[in-house]
């Protein structure tokens, strides 16, 4: 099953959140996997400068693969910030929700992924 969006936040987030439960997910994945996006596509906007970050929604067996592709080269820096500072934890957040993530360099920008494991 394969979706493609463009980046209205609660439209995504229902695309996804209407294709796991159509697929069998737990609920608590389905909320881990919805706030992982939701913190892809805010960086792809704000760090991407791309009004239109392409999500894409891939159910691989067992495994469900998000990814959201945007126009910059520069490839996300996964940082640990200061105590009171109001961001910079994102990626450590997508770690914290998803069984792996990573980025993918393209020829006019890249992708950033997370995937989720069934189990």
């Amino acid at each position: 099953m394969r979706h493609l969006n463009t980046p209205s936040f609660a439209l995504t987030r229902q695309s996804l959140r209407d294709a796991m439960i159509r697929s069998g997910w737990h609920p608590s994945a389905t909320f881990d996997a919805e706030l992982a996006l939701c913190e892809l596509l805010v960086n792809a906007w704000r760090h991407g400068n791309t009004p239109a970050p392409i999500i894409e929604i891939l159910f691989l067996g067992e495994i469900l693969r998000v990814s959201v592709s945007d126009e910059s080269p520069v490839l996300p820096d996964r940082r640990t910030p200061d105590l009171l500072a109001e961001s910079g934890r994102g990626l450590q957040l997508v770690a914290g929700l998803t069984t792996r993530w990573g980025v993918d360099p393209q020829e006019r920008g890249k992708r950033v992924w997370f995937e989720l494991d069934a189990a």
